[in-house]
């Protein structure tokens, strides 16, 4: 709602990928602020994606449809984000190592090359998060989670889904002793979402070592 909001407002136009654009890019937040003033009304801005459809093509699961047209079950922001249950098998491999969203679409976006990194303290990397390997974050117990990523929107999806990413992301992981280890450590998590994806995730790996 609140993309369409924007766009009403002039503050940018709606990229084919769903989201709001200006002439800076897309790498920003939309806020609100709720008044009973008298302002004036704003106009739309003209939208400039003109032919482009990068970030149509760049989606990993083919979750834009067309310009647009975004299908939220197959993307990988909603997937990994807000989706509680089991991700679907045949989008696992698909995910890649993307533990929380993705922004494939945002990446590839040729306006984004006008966007300016921020000096804000919050928007950089915490706790190694730009380092750590996915073995590593399996092996966070649940204090560490609570703990390293307390003040993070990360945190807002729970252990147990992080877990559940995790192993996903362990699954597409190239095969070694150390990536099996750490599912096989997981095998009998109380969860029964996270044993799932670390069983699928072992099952790939033993595909891969036949």
């Amino acid at each position: 709602m609140e993309v369409e909001l924007a766009r009403q407002a002039g503050l940018g136009w709606r990229g084919k990928h769903t989201l709001l654009l200006d002439r800076t890019g897309s790498w920003f937040f939309i806020g609100e602020i709720f008044c009973d003033l008298p302002l004036p009304s704003d106009s739309e801005t003209q939208e400039h994606c003109g032919s482009c459809q990068k970030c149509i093509d760049i989606c990993p699961t083919q979750a834009i449809r067309g310009p647009y047209r975004l299908d939220a079950r197959r993307c990988i922001s909603y997937l990994t984000i807000e989706h509680k249950s089991a991700i679907p098998e045949e989008l696992r491999p698909l995910i890649g190592n993307r533990v929380y969203g993705c922004d494939d679409c945002q990446a590839v976006c040729p306006w984004n090359r006008f966007a300016q990194r921020s000096a804000e303290p919050d928007f950089q990397a915490r706790n190694g998060l730009d380092r750590a390997t996915l073995v590593e974050l399996f092996g966070w117990s649940e204090q560490d989670f609570e703990e390293r990523l307390q003040g993070s929107p990360i945190r807002r999806i729970g252990y147990e889904r992080w877990l559940r990413n995790l192993a996903v992301g362990l699954g597409n992981a190239p095969s070694t002793p150390e990536v099996v280890t750490a599912l096989q450590s997981r095998r009998n998590y109380p969860s029964a979402l996270v044993r799932e994806h670390v069983e699928w995730a072992l099952r790939v790996h033993e595909r891969m070592a036949a």
